[in-house]
């Protein structure tokens, strides 16, 4: 197998904080706004990886592909909780995905959803918009309320703060100035 996504480099917006510890690798496009922090892991070595607009993931996720069948792809205002695994699925945005949460190949996560901290999304599941899911296999287990839903589509304002507060202190790190960007 001939790692050819490896080849390309990191697609990454000037605006887009990533912290010094993260690690990005091959067919990766982080858009506008985005935020990657501490000991994440965006591994675009075996197909590609897109992050849309103000999506922030946090510590110690790891995003990943699988080979030739199933990219991952993050739609704009995504918030991806602390220790997430998200595996070769397509997240729409907004959405919320807990802390530890893993959603397997082929997945997809509808436009404001959420899955909750700890929940296993396997492999093809639809979780549907406007809905929590929750378990261990993840199921829909009801629908979210209006005001539920506007904290989804608002939940990635937080870490828009902290960048810009990281900004404000000189702490900001960008993908022109991280240490692994040529290597």
């Amino acid at each position: 197998m001939r790692l050819i996504h490896l080849e390309r480099s990191p697609s990454v917006h000037p605006s887009v904080y990533v912290d010094p510890t993260a690690r990005l690798n091959g067919d990766v496009t982080l858009e506008e706004g985005c935020s990657v922090w501490f000991n994440a892991s965006l591994r675009g070595d075996v197909h590609f990886i897109r992050v849309g607009r103000r999506t922030n993931v946090q510590d110690n996720c790891v995003l990943h592909t699988t080979c030739d069948t199933h990219p991952l792809t993050i739609g704009a205002d995504v918030v991806i909780g602390h220790g997430a695994v998200l595996h070769g699925c397509t997240v729409v945005g907004p959405a919320l995905i807990g802390m530890g949460a893993i959603l397997l190949d082929g997945c997809t996560i509808e436009k404001d959803a959420v899955v909750g901290a700890g929940s296993v999304v396997t492999e093809g599941r639809v979780i549907p918009a406007g809905h929590l899911a929750l378990g261990t296999p993840a199921r829909p287990v009801r629908p979210l309320t209006p005001e539920e839903i506007e904290e989804v589509r608002n939940g990635w304002r937080n870490y828009a703060s902290y960048v810009e507060e990281y900004r404000r202190l000189g702490k900001f790190h960008g993908w022109e100035d991280h240490p692994l960007k040529d290597g």
